[in-house]
């Protein structure tokens, strides 16, 4: 019987044959055609392969054998092109349910199992969709080596595994013969380069453990890169889950640096623990202190960590970050920018037409107050300007007290405090040259030292904690000025910290009847900042006590908005652990309530990426309310704070930002900016840039000013000419209005961050890594602005310093085994997205080669360009240690 290969043969037998996809019109005609397309060998192969179907239902069992192995030998041999279907598979097609049908009636036999292989590999291109009939007969075959039917089979499996595995979870059924199956496929896959397909398995069947016996130094480095990318996309826990897998890993292959980076990304202080005490290299621990400098985490390294008190001690300063504006000002020279800039080299007026430079030779104190935040940020970290740190020349008071009392009354505290800033993280001399500001007999000029210590103070840790020292006794005067001055001192330089005697100081003014709103607000700012991301119970407590008992009137100010937010600080990428609060906030006053809510919501999910939570968020933008409700402000701000982790969230929130421009009510239009200056800081997106420029020009002014700030926020330290321009065009327009010129100014200084070598990004580490002082930092900045014309342009205009939290030099320094600068050769170019892909990719395109220092910018990945040096840490940012390579020859 030679059974017309086209002719449904067998359908009667096997009733499930009805899906084999045969053409079922006008059979004949086909058929003629059909043949006439096969070449020879095809015919001959055709028949071949009929030959051995009838033989397999042979009575004889040799017979079945030879015609099984034979078979089984011509499927072999032509899986390996996968171009298209192969040719056995496609010719064994309308034999499908004739051999399943012969299958069931076989006796149980080693010839049966070889005959489920077969008729599994037929199955991968046969049986119905949902059918799973390839996994049945594998399960059903022999034990054999899996890798030989080849690769698409493999995957294929593995797909029908995770379904058969969802299946049975449902039906509680036993699930080891899947088991077994996994270990086999997951061994073949990580063998043959495509860890990525088994990391997908393991992940199906809720198995990664596994991963961990798999990898080997070959390919280890590829499985957690997936693995780390992937979390970012997993809900919860199993992104922690992943995480934790990678870490285990990279522990297993001493890749410490890399382990290190998971274990800060996973919050977790007893992996931190374990990355120093599993590595015994002294030299590595010191790269592994620079990125929890970095990082800008406190930590105390104790004996097990480090055994020798002179290392730890050496180590101990890394972390404390005292080299940090020793290294910055490294950058600098090598960069010849040290020159000091005044406000009019960065108005650059002479390049306008003139009704501009004509209005801004006017002397207003506003003016000068604009100049002031200009000079502090343009020149913030090289210790020397044109305005305040001039020598004294003629009297005692030199010019620098000129530039003081240019300032009308609280403008002097912002005055004092830009020398803080300007002396960023030089705690020597800054301290030095503030100490004269104590001695004055003004109020504000006090209330501005006090701040200007804790700037200085800011992300640089110190042993003898002058700033508490120095700041304690003020923090309960009667003048408020003064009392706030020393209250965001304290904030900001122990920022992260989880001080005890800080909250000591700090929580017993929340509980003051006495104590002004705008003192409490700053307390719970401060105390946000020091407890942030670190769900302290007792400090929740005070905070939401005083929450509690602010009048309705009180309720309304502009500055209570910093008690809920400094709650949210706490819980800052905490996600659940917000819980608990959140249910304790729906019982505020109702004027508060939802204000509340949407910020503990925002700050607990900053930077998870949590869709679900932008969902919520966007679902309260959409809501059309009768009168102006202020809680859609921290609605709008959270969407960009939770979309920012990673680059696909980022580019959809901003087209909804968009959504909300066209459709939203005024408050929410206000926030739209400084949501998009968020989710762009220091990183000026095209799009981003242009939908500004035309927010700056907006009827109303709260959204104008809002852009304009915005503006200043996404080109932060890059020097960017296109928005340097805009912004020199907006103040020539605006030359008129005090208020929005003010803003203009303070976005050109912005612009100019640390005269182009700063950047307010809270990511670092490859965008891999969230500061959480820095994003605090940030975020109550534009809290803030959420109320520009009450906070920023009234008379708290100093909250603009709580940027310096996020300031970091955007700088790759490499050093060498004493920690001295060492230049070398550094490729930078945009970074490339390598996950999964096959071979050794380049991880950067469009590089130049320069020598260190170099700045790198937002989306850019340094290499090294020589062989002579091996770097400590596989991501090349901030300070990097070099190691001679030993096995390095120079080439004559």
């Amino acid at each position: 019987m030679a059974p017309d290969p086209y002719s449904a043969s067998g359908s009667g037998s096997a009733p499930e044959e009805a899906p084999v996809k045969v053409p079922s019109k006008d059979l004949k005609k086909k058929d003629e055609k059909k043949d006439e397309d096969f070449s020879e060998e095809d015919l001959a192969l055709k028949q071949q392969l009929e030959l051995y179907v009838e033989r397999v239902q042979d009575s004889d069992p040799g017979l079945q054998k030879v015609a099984l192995d034979s078979m089984r030998q011509e499927i072999r041999t032509s899986t390996s092109s996968m171009t298209s279907v192969p040719k056995p598979l496609k010719f064994l097609r309308p034999h499908y349910g004739t051999l399943k049908a012969y299958y069931e009636t076989m006796e149980g036999s080693d010839l049966k199992k070889s005959l489920a292989d077969i008729l599994s590999v037929l199955a991968m291109t046969m049986s119905a969709e949902g059918e799973r009939e390839s996994l049945k007969y594998r399960l059903l075959g022999s034990e054999g080596d899996i890798g030989s039917w080849g690769h698409e089979y493999v995957r294929n499996l593995a797909g029908e595994i995770a379904q058969e595995y969802t299946k049975r979870q449902g039906e509680e059924a036993p699930i080891d013969d899947l088991m077994e199956l996994v270990q086999q496929i997951v061994a073949f896959h990580m063998k043959h380069n495509a860890e990525y397909e088994a990391v997908d398995l393991l992940m199906e069947v809720e198995d990664l453990d596994l991963l961990v016996e798999h990898v080997d130094s070959t390919n280890y480095k590829r499985t957690c890169l997936y693995l780390t990318s992937a979390a970012r996309y997993l809900p919860g826990p199993d992104d922690m889950l992943v995480l934790d897998i990678a870490y285990m890993i990279y522990l297993k292959f001493e890749e410490y640096p890399s382990a290190l980076q998971i274990a800060l990304f996973l919050d977790n202080m007893q992996y931190v623990k374990q990355v120093f005490t599993s590595c015994g290299d002294l030299l590595r621990k010191k790269q592994f202190c620079y990125i929890l400098a970095r990082h800008g985490i406190t930590f105390e390294l104790d004996e097990e960590m480090a055994a020798d008190d002179d290392n730890r001690e050496a180590l101990q300063e890394i972390i404390n970050n005292t080299k940090l504006s020793e290294g910055y000002l490294t950058l600098a020279r090598d960069i010849e920018v040290m020159e000091p800039k005044s406000p009019e080299d960065i108005y650059k007026a002479h390049l306008l037409d003139g009704r501009a430079s004509a209005g801004a030779s006017v002397d207003s104190a506003r003016q000068n107050l604009a100049a002031t935040f200009v000079n502090a940020f343009v020149n913030a970290g090289f210790g020397q300007d044109k305005l305040m740190t001039v020598p004294s020349e003629a009297s005692s008071g030199g010019s620098s007290g000129n530039w003081l009392f240019k300032n009308k009354e609280h403008g002097k505290a912002s005055a004092a405090a830009s020398l803080g800033m300007i002396l960023l993280w030089d705690v020597d001399s800054g301290l030095a040259q503030i100490d004269k500001y104590f001695h004055s007999n003004d109020n504000h000029v006090i209330a501005g030292a006090l701040l200007g210590v804790g700037i200085v103070n800011c992300g640089v840790k110190n042993d003898c904690d002058p700033a508490l020292a120095l700041l304690a006794d003020y923090i309960n005067k009667e003048d408020s000025s003064m009392r706030i001055g020393a209250i965001m001192g304290l904030g900001l330089a122990y920022a992260g910290s989880h001080n005890e005697q800080i909250r000591s100081i700090l929580t017993p003014i929340l509980n003051d009847n006495q104590a002004p709103l705008d003192v409490i607000a700053f307390t719970a700012i401060s105390l946000g900042l020091v407890y942030v991301g670190s769900c302290n119970e007792e400090v929740a407590q005070a905070i939401i006590f005083t929450l509690m008992d602010r009048s309705e009137s009180e309720l309304g100010e502009p500055l209570t908005r910093f008690l809920p937010l400094g709650l949210g600080l706490l819980y800052l990428g905490k996600q659940e652990s917000v819980e608990a609060t959140a249910e304790v906030s729906k019982t505020f006053n109702e004027k508060i309530r939802k204000y509340c809510d949407m910020t503990l919501l925002s700050c607990a999910y900053a930077g998870t990426g949590n869709v679900l939570k932008v969902q919520h968020l966007l679902g309260q933008c959409a809501q059309h309310l009768e009168k102006a409700e202020t809680h859609q402000g921290p609605a709008v701000l959270g969407i960009a704070m939770v979309a920012m982790a990673e680059e696909l969230g980022l580019e959809m929130a901003i087209r909804s930002l968009e959504h909300l421009l066209q459709y939203g009510e005024q408050n929410i239009r206000r926030a739209v900016p400084l949501a998009l200056g968020l989710l762009c800081i220091s990183n000026p997106k095209v799009n981003v840039m242009d939908t500004l420029s035309r927010l700056s020009h907006d009827t109303d002014t709260e959204v104008a000013m809002a852009a304009v700030i915005s503006l200043g926020l996404i080109g932060a330290g890059t020097n960017n000419a296109r928005i340097a321009g805009m912004l020199r065009n907006l103040s020539s327009y605006y030359y008129k209005e005090a208020s929005l010129l003010f803003c203009v100014r303070i976005a050109q200084g912005l612009v100019h961050l640390g005269k182009g070598l700063l950047t307010l990004a809270p990511y670092h580490s490859e965008h891999f890594l969230l500061s959480p002082t820095a994003l605090a930092g940030i975020v109550t900045l534009l809290h803030a602005c959420l109320d520009m014309k009450a906070i920023i342009l009234g008379k708290y205009h100093y909250v603009l310093y709580f940027l310096v939290l996020a300031m970091q030099p955007r700088m790759l320094l490499t050093v060498d085994e004493n920690l001295k600068p060492l230049s070398v050769p550094v490729r930078v170019g945009q970074a490339v997205d390598v996950v999964g892909q096959a071979g050794r990719p380049k991880t950067i395109t469009g590089f130049q080669t320069h020598s260190t220092p170099v700045l790198l910018a937002a989306g850019d990945r340094a290499e090294l360009a020589t062989e002579k040096y091996i770097p400590l840490s596989p991501i090349l940012e901030g300070f990097v240690i070099l190691k001679e390579n030993p096995d390095y020859h120079e080439e004559n």
